[in-house]
């Protein structure tokens, strides 16, 4: 039977929503707490310059059509560079260089964690006048690094490290993407709203081709994403055991992307399979089948030792191994393995509500309502095609529609309304 996200959208929403809302969350009180004069890169000091202003550095003195210009030339740069690094992680993952992308990966974390993460921490202490010595926070940070590549490329961390430490890094990108000046960050997000658009849909975009890629390689995606925890659920008719292992994985599969793919194994007809014995968890051979008779097995295709059974279907295999003694019946398995969010995703949400952080808390609150409500219209849109789906273009549109409403004619009307007393 063929699944749907719509059958489980409640949790779906939950997983997802509750990581980028954390993240958020911490970047406006990043932005909140630490004043202008102890953030990495301050008005007030000499602008840092990065890749998404390479071309313009926007002054308060300019004019308008200058600021706008600039911005629309530091967006089409840093965009062209995007597509750019995008094309070649395409063409160094087509040709099979995944060892040189995974360290690549590997170091980039290692130096956001210690130059960005640690720029912000050390801000930290000043504003709170921390008594920590220069030691303790080079070991400090240099543990905490060191874990957090770890945790998030390791395979035998628990699901929970590797969530927090991928929600951290999301953290550490979006503060800095705060400090961009204002014309920059707003057309820098239109930018790439648009640019996630064509890369994930348009035939040939670069996102497209890498999930396809990934896809016809049954392999992970060469990107940083956060992946909900797994699921497990079972069907509870009776009748003739079913033997076909039914896998849903939905998500965005890669940098601001969404994938649903649905698939079903008919296990009974892949060669070269090993019988797991549910009641003693063991391997069962052929011969040890035809003399004690049939047994109800969970296949487990292109395996050589129980031992290479991942997490998820360990999980399984208990459960199978508990209702086998219990005497239960099992007709159907379902493996859920939740939305896959990718990080950039985290990133420039997270620098919509700090740049909304930067006005008022009105404006806050109503770019996230906005923001979580395009994520949700992003899920129901992937049970719908179930194919890839860009996650930023509808809710960066409704952030930003919703950042210039509030900012612009709800706030100024209920200041009014409040001041004269005419809401009492």
């Amino acid at each position: 039977m063929e699944g749907s996200i719509l059958d489980f959208l409640g949790s779906e929403l939950i997983g997802v929503m509750s990581p980028v809302s954390f993240c958020m969350l911490l970047v406006v009180l990043l932005v909140s707490t630490l004043s202008p004069s102890s953030l990495p890169s301050s008005p007030s000091q000499t602008p840092i310059i990065t890749a998404a202003n390479l071309v313009y550095s926007e002054n308060p003195s300019d004019s308008v059509v200058q600021k706008l210009e600039g911005a629309l030339l530091n967006a089409a740069v840093f965009v062209l560079l995007i597509a750019a690094v995008t094309l070649l992680l395409v063409l160094l993952y087509y040709y099979k260089f995944t060892n040189f992308l995974k360290h690549y990966m590997r170091f980039s974390a290692f130096l956001i964690l210690t130059t960005m993460g640690g720029a912000i921490f050390l801000s930290l202490v000043r504003h709170f006048s921390l008594p920590l010595d220069a030691p303790t926070y080079f070991l400090f940070l240099l543990n905490f690094s060191i874990l957090g590549v770890v945790s998030v490329f390791g395979r035998v961390v628990p699901i929970i490290i590797t969530q927090s430490y991928t929600v951290i890094l999301g953290i550490i990108t979006a503060a800095w993407f705060t400090q961009l000046p204002e014309w920059t960050t707003w057309v820098l997000l239109v930018a790439l709203a648009i640019y996630d658009l064509v890369a994930v849909l348009a035939p040939g975009g670069p996102l497209k081709i890498l999930v396809e890629l990934a896809r016809s390689r049954d392999d992970d995606l060469p990107a940083l994403i956060y992946e909900a925890r797994p699921t497990i659920s079972r069907s509870d008719g009776g009748g003739q055991r079913s033997r076909t292992l039914d896998v849903l994985v939905s998500g965005v599969s890669d940098n601001s992307s969404v994938e649903l793919q649905n698939m079903s194994r008919n296990v009974e007809n892949i060669p070269n399979e090993e019988v797991i014995d549910t009641e003693y968890g063991r391997q069962r051979t052929d011969d040890e089948i035809s003399d004690q008779g049939e047994v109800t097995p969970l296949m487990v295709p292109n395996m050589s030792e129980i031992a290479e059974v991942d997490e998820e279907r360990a999980n399984l295999v208990e459960m199978l191994a508990r209702e086998r003694r219990d005497g239960g019946d099992v007709n159907e398995v379902t493996v859920t393995q939740g939305i896959k969010l990718g990080l950039g995703d985290f990133v420039f949400y997270s620098v919509l509500v700090g740049r909304a952080a930067m006005y008022d808390l009105m404006t806050v609150y109503a770019c996230y309502l906005a923001i979580i409500s395009g994520l949700a219209c992003t899920l129901i849109l992937l049970s719908v095609y179930r194919r890839a789906l860009p996650a930023l273009p509808i809710s960066i549109t409704l952030g930003i529609t919703f950042y210039f409403l509030t900012r612009l004619l709800m706030e100024p009307f209920i200041v009014h309304m409040s001041t004269n007393l005419m809401m009492f």
